[in-house]
């Protein structure tokens, strides 16, 4: 089993501004920590490259794009919403984190990597159709979900998204998709307030969309129950042949934006479920993008334990 790493130092050259929890303190810090694994090391490195608008076109109006790059090249502080700060090499910093998808994509798919994690930004699963949220430019994973259907002939696709807030522009991109599981457990009531356990789907895509709601104060117990009762029953029916992760980090008890308390540990946990998952269904083929985390302390320890679970490295 190989598994591909992905970073690129033109991700630190996206600036949402002075004060903004999504830095590149965040990259920085889990860079230096993973640097001093004596098993990063053994990693592959995957080199990526800006997508092709094209691509993101299958997931955002034409119109959003154009105004996502006209607005970052003009010097404006913020795309659509003020917590989508922006600079000016901001849009080609977030077509770079979707290329990168992509080139993990490839790399699975040619056998060349087993699975794959990007640490990269700016994040994506909050971003709508025509809108820029919740920190995000580009959709990452749903770019990558649709790259993987029209170029590789992948026909169900696995979405699962673990970040502590819900990933609103996923589940809308893919709601009436019944190709596309998307399945997330995170806190809710809570930003960006979809999410509820009620939404399912929508006509042929009804029961695809797979929400476990936790409530402020959730812990380990909660994210076990809901993956051993819910997510993996639901992603064995569906049998992917291929996953996505939407990796956030900020369940975590240290995280300052959101108010569940899930330990490293259990990233780990969750992180051997979703690769069984993987193996029973879709020869273990793992395609995993960062999404949230902003602890700096603690993001590149919970990055590790869940890329050394992708790299079936032994750890204490």
């Amino acid at each position: 089993m190989t598994t591909g790493f992905l970073y690129d130092p033109r991700f630190l050259e996206h600036d949402a501004g002075r004060g903004h929890p999504e830095r590149r303190e965040r990259l920085v810090s889990t860079m230096a920590w993973l640097e001093g694994l004596d098993w990063f090391g053994d990693l592959a490195r995957i080199d990526g490259a800006p997508a092709d608008p094209a691509w993101i076109e299958t997931v955002h109006d034409a119109r959003y794009i154009a105004r996502a790059e006209e607005t970052c090249r003009s010097g404006a502080p913020f795309l659509d919403v003020a917590d989508v700060g922006v600079s000016r090499r901001s849009s080609d910093v977030a077509l770079l984190a979707a290329g990168g998808a992509l080139a993990l994509a490839d790399g699975i798919v040619a056998g060349e990597i087993t699975n794959g994690f990007a640490l990269s930004r700016p994040p994506g699963h909050h971003a709508e159709r025509g809108m820029a949220l919740g920190f995000c430019l580009f959709n990452n994973v749903a770019v990558a979900a649709r790259y993987l259907q029209r170029t590789h002939g992948v026909d169900k696709v696995l979405i699962l998204d673990f970040d502590v807030h819900h990933g609103n522009g996923t589940q809308h991109t893919f709601e009436e998709d019944p190709s596309v599981m998307y399945a997330s457990i995170h806190q809710y009531p809570y930003y960006p307030g979809t999410g509820a356990a009620s939404e399912t789907g929508i006509g042929r895509g009804a029961g695809a969309t797979v929400n476990c709601p936790v409530p402020a104060g959730a812990g380990d117990e909660d994210y076990v129950r809901a993956f051993d009762k819910r997510i993996i029953p639901a992603a064995d029916a569906f049998g992917p042949e291929f996953v996505i992760l939407s990796a956030g980090f900020d369940a975590h008890a240290a995280d300052p934006l959101a108010q569940v308390r899930v330990s490293t540990e259990c990233f780990g946990w969750m992180s051997e479920r979703i690769m069984e998952l993987a193996d029973r269904h879709a020869g273990g083929r793992v395609l995993s993008m960062l999404e949230g985390g902003y602890n700096v302390e603690v993001l590149p320890q919970c990055v590790a334990a869940h890329l050394a679970v992708l790299a079936g490295i032994d750890t204490p």
